[in-house]
């Protein structure tokens, strides 16, 4: 089980200094071994760039260490075994198959000219099933359709096996009951095999039902950060969405948990 800390991490883009922007100003948190943290915000609100961050895909400023140790002290397959990364955009070849695909999960384990082994298979295999990807595991990805392709990709990610997984808007192509099935899977993964998880996710009910806190980012700065009842206010969507919105919080009376719904309603502010 591994934790992340992140401490006065920056982004920025442009290398002239009168063009350079901010899309992450210095954030700090400590994202506990097996803890799931939501980022939330709107378009350009830094989240992405701010996984990017961690993976190690743009430069960053300030510290991010997986145990203790500083991401940029590991070698590419050093955080390929750690990070595991569902990005927003992925690059899928159409010409191989989705069993291939996902097979390339295992690459942190595999020796360099070396083959996958029964056991890469058979972690591949389990993580297809557990999808409902098994009737297209042998499929072109260039024949499947968006969502089905985005599960590929996020077979590939579980395949890996790491111990943190960083997930960029990983249901943004899926229909409900594949978002529910997909998050479900990751709750599952997360209780049983110790994940520790950090997701992007633009879908305000499914982020707080399935993290255990939020942090929501505007323009690069955290505007708030908790459990999902305290930071998804009405108000403070409004201020920072600019949207009309009804937030119910519903409790389980038989088990004490919390539900927090939130509602578009009619009349939304002008942008």
């Amino acid at each position: 089980m591994s934790g992340v800390g992140l401490d006065g991490v920056t982004v920025t883009y442009g290398r002239r200094a009168s063009r350079r922007t901010t899309a992450v100003a210095p954030f700090t948190d400590e994202v506990a071994a097996g803890e799931w943290v939501g980022l939330i915000g709107p378009n350009g609100a830094g989240k992405s760039s701010l996984l990017r961050a961690i993976v190690g895909l743009v430069e960053h400023g300030g510290e991010i260490g997986i145990d203790g140790r500083d991401v940029r002290e590991m070698s590419d397959r050093e955080r390929a075994a750690l990070i595991a990364y569902v990005p927003q955009q992925p690059l899928i070849p159409d010409d191989m198959t989705a069993r291939e695909y996902a097979l390339l999960g295992r690459s942190p384990y595999i020796n360099y000219f070396g083959s996958e082994s029964h056991n890469d298979r058979v972690v591949v295999a389990d993580v297809l099933r557990r999808l409902e990807l098994e009737p297209f595991a042998d499929r072109l990805l260039g024949e499947l359709s968006g969502g089905e392709r985005q599960r590929v990709v996020l077979a590939r990610a579980l395949a890996q096996q790491a111990p943190v997984l960083l997930l960029d808007e990983p249901t943004s192509a899926l229909d409900i009951g594949h978002q529910q099935q997909a998050l479900e899977l990751v709750a599952e993964l997360r209780r049983h095999d110790e994940l520790t998880v950090v997701s992007a996710m633009h879908d305000l009910t499914l982020a707080a039902t399935y993290t255990d806190r939020l942090t929501m980012l505007h323009h690069g700065v955290v505007v708030a950060s908790g459990v999902a009842a305290d930071v998804l206010t009405a108000e403070r969507l409004g201020d920072v969405y600019n949207v009309c919105v009804t937030v119910d919080v519903e409790t389980d009376d038989a088990t004490g948990d919390t539900t927090v719904i939130v509602v578009p309603r009619r009349g939304a502010p002008a942008p």
